[in-house]
Formats: structure tokens, C-alpha cells, sequence
């Protein structure tokens, strides 16, 4: 059984990982790059030959430095994208050129200070101190992001500090007598910023060996290759690894007429974590399956489960879309309840059933209705059967988000109202009844936009005089208060009741630079625009109306694996972890390397 503080504390380390994750920034054009790296290496070569040189040539030769310094590093960029880091998919010429700009804004950060201090001396100490700190910059980025063998690694991170200080050397021999000692310098330093770039990123890589037994740095490395290429795979295979096997429950509710009508489907899974990665698309690729295998519209709406049942890879989401698909069994039940709502002001609840199956959903809307426990699934579970129901299919609405709510205080309203929902539906008269149902793929929203691949769909359901209409939206959550907006709009087309509920599909999470990480379903979209098209879908499955049967059946996939509560928390503590490592080592480390090269710098 999960209990709500388990839920609740899970849910935070999830959103503490995702603020994580949005910290991650976004590059600017390459050719904006481009104009910054030349202005810095132009303005700063030049100004720090004419403030530091006694020579009357030295404008000219200014100019000719900083020339030389940008040309070099944009041949030397060039070179090791197309040679050394070719087989790199996160490093692209934008992203090489990128993390050179960073590099020269440190080292002109140190001959800054040199030239302000317009001693000579100082000034090539201080750039010697400054091609330091490029050399270990580039080698803890690369050691930290890069897929590649430690060979391609370090040319790809010394490459360009040793061909960028040619210049300053052929300076310096004009301008300054370069000594043996300063050549050996460089060697020395090449030493130094090799040890600890490798201490520090050992450090943090021990950390997730004894958390979990896989280095830190390797889980991150699949994580860029997803966040930047898409690449699922790397990260699936550690989910794999530290996966545990369920036996996972879909719930299904078919519609038959003269052919499949519709179909609702409620597996036992959440789609997480984020983006393509497990579960994540598993509403719209089992809507897919199920659309191609009967020819009718398919709806998967969010159960009562929380980030413990993510899937650790595609090849989970396949298990259960298989046996889903082959689960179609004939409709025999003629007669449907009235659809029943009940709420109490914190909690609604609502119930249709079909024969002895029903379908039941929650929301605390207008209040945050997030994750539900399956503390309250097992609940109505054991209410319905006493009242001769069998609980066909239990759905958390996930449709509103408005800040915290309290879990606990949120539970007894919900089984308050459950408990009424199921006395009112099991004692409701039983009448023939017809089902119509439509989708509607608006190109205009994308998953940046907080739409999932499975846009709009509604299933609406006669009973007597009632119209329903069940709109399914593709998405993680919506804001508060669209959905009342959505139903009262619905009411102008003749629908007499309804729910709208969200898959609560992660394809949208990790794909925008949020607070959140993702946009809830109105966050990003024209309000109007999308009741337009659930309108329009509606309006379709309204027309669409024929007498059906309905049919039940609770779908069991033998071994299937997920990420699993425990795992899934150190997961999210791993980044935490590992980064309150780096800052309690990165200053000790990077000082001392830095005292040792300032100690070699006096001697010269």
C-alpha cells in the first residue's frame, strides 16, 4: 500500500529533480556566438598589447593579436568538432564554439588584471594563470558531458588552450624574455590541471557508485544525450538496471456496435518520468495501438498511481501495449446508469456504470489534483464490491493546478464522496444507451506547449434525456479553473454533464525551461482556442451516436518492470547529492591546484 506521506514526499523529490533539470539553459545562435567570441578576442587582444607593451608598433600589433587569437581558436573549433569529438552527439560547432567563449571570458578575466596593473610581468603570469584555468575547465566539461574515450577527451579539452597561447608566446618573445622555465611552465600546468579536473570528477562519480553502484557522471552523460538529442536508450538502460518487476492491472471499457466504437483504457502505470524516457508516452502510443488494431477512438486517462510506477524502458511500454491490443473482448452489456456526480465542496466524484462495471473518477478541482494514492483505489475498490459493482476502472482526473494541497485532509473528502457516488450509481435504474466518440489533433499546440501527440478526444454516452461527454486531453495537468471552463462551454452544445480529465503524460516535461519544467494544459495555449477544439471534438462524438454494448475486463502484464519508489527517490536525491558534493570539493581542489600553479608562476 502507498501512503500519502510517501506519495506526497515522492512527488517533491520528483519536482526537486525537475528544478534541477530546468537549470539547464538553452544556447544562443551560432552566429551570435561567433560576433561575441570575435569581439572579445579582437577588443581584449588589442587593449591588453596597447595598455601592457612600451612598443611603438603596438597598435598594429594589437590588432594583429587579437586577430590571432580569434582565428586560431575558431580553426582549432572547427577542427576538433570535424576530427575529435565527430562521434560526439552533444557536440555540435555551436556547442564547441560556445563552451570557447566561456573559456575566453575567464582567461581575459585574468589578463584583465594584469593589464590593469600594467606590469609586464604580471600580465604574462596572469594569462599563464588564466591558459590554467581554461585547461581545467575544458577538461572537467568534457569529462563531465562527453561520451567519448578518455584519448578524445583530452585532446578536446587541451587542444585548444596550447594552440591559443601561440600567439601570446610569439608576444611575449618580442616583448618579454621567455625563459625555459616558462615553457616548462606550460607542461607543468598541462600536470596540475590534469590531476585535479580528475579528482574532481572521480569525487563526484563515487558518489553514485555507492548510492546506487553506476558512477554519477554516466547518468548525467545519458541524460544530456537525452535532454539535448532525444536519445532514450542510454538512460533506459540504467532504468533497466535498477528496475524491479510488477504485475501491472490495465483497466478496459469497450464500446460495440455494429463495430468497436470506443474504448477506455486505464493502465496501472504513471507516464513518467519525462519526456520520451519509460512511461512517459505511453497514453499516446497505447491510444495509437489500440486506434490501428479496432478502428475506433481510444482515451487513456490517468489512474490513481504515482511516480513508483513509472517504466524503466520502451521495452516495458511494448509488454503492455501488446496483451492491451489482443485484450478486445465482445460487448455484452445493454444498459448503462445515468452518470453521477457528487461533490462536497473539497472532493468530486463521479460514476456511470455499465451492467455491473463502472467507471469512477476524482478531482479536487479547482484545487491542485495531482498524483492520487492507490491507498484511495484500493478504497472504492472494496465500497463498489459491496454494493455489487465491479470496479471496471478508476481515473484521477489530474486536472487542475494551483499550488500545494494537503493529502490527507484531500483523502477523507474523496472517500466521502466516493462512497455517495457509488450509493447514488448503484441505485440507479438501468436503460438502454448509445455512445458516440471523436479526436481532434490540434497542429497549432505542441509538447512545448503542454500538448501531448494524442491531442483532444471525447467519448460521450446517452442515457434517457442525460448527454456525458468524457473529454480526454493529452497533457500533464491543466490550470486551474479550465476545466469549469471547458464544461460550461460544453453545456451551449447540449451536454448535460461531464469530466475532463488529462493523461498526465511526461512527454511534455523536460522539453521547456520552466519553473516547472512543462506547461499544464492552458498554461501555454489560447483558453478559447482550445475549447474550440473540444468543442469541435465533442460536436463529432454528439453526431456520432449509436446503441451499444459495453464490455469489462481488467488486463494483468506478468513482469513487467519499473523504476520503483525506492529507486526513483535516490534517483532524485543522486542530483542533489551529487551536487552538494561538487561544492564542498570544488573550492579545496581547484585552490589548491591553483596555489601550486601561483607557486610555479613566482619561481619564473
Amino acid at each position: 500500500m502507498i501512503h500519502v506521506a510517501s506519495e506526497a514526499s515522492l512527488n517533491d523529490f520528483m519536482d526537486e529533480a525537475v528544478k534541477h533539470y530546468s537549470s539547464l539553459f538553452t544556447l544562443p545562435s551560432h552566429r551570435k556566438i561567433l560576433l561575441l567570441l570575435a569581439v572579445l578576442c579582437v577588443i581584449g587582444g588589442f587593449l591588453s598589447i596597447i595598455f601592457v607593451s612600451s612598443s611603438v608598433d603596438r597598435f598594429v600589433v594589437g590588432l594583429i593579436f587579437g586577430f590571432s587569437l580569434f582565428s586560431v581558436d575558431l580553426l582549432c573549433d572547427y577542427v576538433i568538432t570535424k576530427t575529435v569529438l565527430k562521434q560526439d552527439p552533444i557536440y555540435d560547432l555551436r556547442r564547441i564554439t560556445a563552451l570557447s567563449l566561456f573559456c575566453w571570458v575567464l582567461w581575459f578575466s585574468f589578463i584583465l588584471v594584469g593589464v590593469l596593473l600594467n606590469d609586464l610581468s604580471l600580465w604574462v603570469k596572469l594569462s599563464l594563470l588564466g591558459f590554467s584555468a581554461v585547461l581545467i575547465l575544458r577538461l572537467t566539461v568534457f569529462s563531465a558531458t562527453s561520451i567519448l574515450d578518455f584519448k578524445r577527451i583530452f585532446t578536446a579539452s587541451f587542444a585548444q588552450p596550447f594552440l591559443c597561447i601561440i600567439p601570446f608566446l610569439l608576444v611575449w618573445k618580442m616583448e618579454y624574455n621567455i625563459t625555459n622555465s616558462l615553457l616548462l611552465f606550460l607542461a607543468y600546468s598541462a600536470i596540475i590541471c590534469f590531476l585535479s579536473g580528475y579528482l574532481f570528477t572521480f569525487l563526484l562519480d563515487r558518489v553514485g557508485e555507492k548510492t546506487i553502484g553506476i558512477s554519477s557522471l554516466s547518468l548525467f552523460k545519458a541524460f544530456l544525450l537525452n535532454w539535448i538529442k532525444g536519445l532514450n536508450t542510454p538512460f533506459e538502460e540504467f532504468l533497466e538496471k535498477l528496475g524491479e518487476e510488477r504485475n501491472i492491472d490495465v483497466s478496459i471499457i469497450k464500446f460495440d456496435a455494429s463495430k468497436p466504437k470506443a474504448v477506455m483504457v486505464v493502465p496501472s502505470v504513471h507516464p513518467g518520468p519525462f519526456k520520451n524516457v519509460g512511461s512517459s508516452l505511453l497514453p499516446s502510443m497505447l491510444k495509437g495501438a489500440l486506434e490501428r488494431e479496432l478502428g475506433c477512438v481510444a482515451c487513456v486517462p490517468h489512474g490513481l498511481f504515482g511516480h513508483e510506477l513509472d517504466l524503466a524502458s520502451q521495452i516495458q511500454n511494448q509488454k503492455i501495449i501488446n496483451q492491451v491490443t489482443a485484450a478486445a473482448d465482445l460487448a455484452s452489456e445493454a444498459k448503462a446508469s445515468p452518470f453521477i456526480k457528487v461533490s462536497n465542496g473539497s472532493a468530486t466524484a463521479t460514476c456511470q456504470t455499465f451492467g455491473k462495471s463502472a467507471f469512477i473518477s476524482f478531482t479536487l478541482a479547482p484545487k491542485t489534483t495531482e498524483d492520487l494514492p492507490q491507498e484511495l483505489g484500493l478504497f472504492v475498490k472494496k465500497e463498489a464490491e459491496k454494493r455489487g459493482l465491479e470496479c471496471g476502472a478508476i481515473v484521477n482526473a489530474h486536472n487542475s493546478i494551483d499550488g500545494a494541497v494537503n493529502m490527507q485532509v484531500a483523502m477523507d473528502a474523496l472517500k466521502n464522496v466516493a462512497v455517495a457516488c457509488l450509493e447514488r450509481a448503484a441505485a440507479s435504474k438501468h436503460i438502454p444507451f448509445r455512445v458516440g466518440a471523436a479526436s481532434v489533433i490540434p497542429k497549432e499546440f505542441s509538447l512545448k506547449d503542454g500538448m501531448g501527440p494524442s491531442g483532444i478526444s471525447v467519448v460521450a454516452v446517452e442515457v434517457g434525456a442525460q448527454k456525458t461527454a468524457y473529454v480526454v486531453i493529452d497533457g500533464n495537468n491543466m490550470v486551474s479553473g479550465m476545466r469549469e471552463k471547458v464544461l460550461s462551454e460544453l453545456q451551449s452544445i447540449g451536454v448535460d454533464e461531464g469530466e475532463v480529465f488529462t493523461t498526465d503524460t511526461h512527454a511534455v516535461n523536460a522539453v521547456v525551461l520552466s519553473k516547472r519544467g512543462y506547461h499544464p494544459v492552458g498554461d501555454a495555449i489560447d483558453h478559447e482556442k482550445l475549447i474550440g477544439y473540444v468543442k469541435q471534438a465533442a460536436v463529432e462524438a454528439l453526431s456520432d451516436l449509436e446503441r451499444v454494448k459495453a464490455a469489462c475486463r481488467i488486463v494483468t502484464v506478468q513482469n513487467v518492470k519499473v523504476i520503483g519508489e525506492e529507486r526513483l527517490k535516490t534517483l532524485c536525491l543522486l542530483v542533489e547529492k551529487t551536487l552538494q558534493r561538487a561544492k564542498r570539493v570544488v573550492v579545496p581542489i581547484f585552490s589548491a591546484a591553483g596555489f601550486l600553479l601561483t607557486l610555479a608562476l613566482a619561481m619564473l
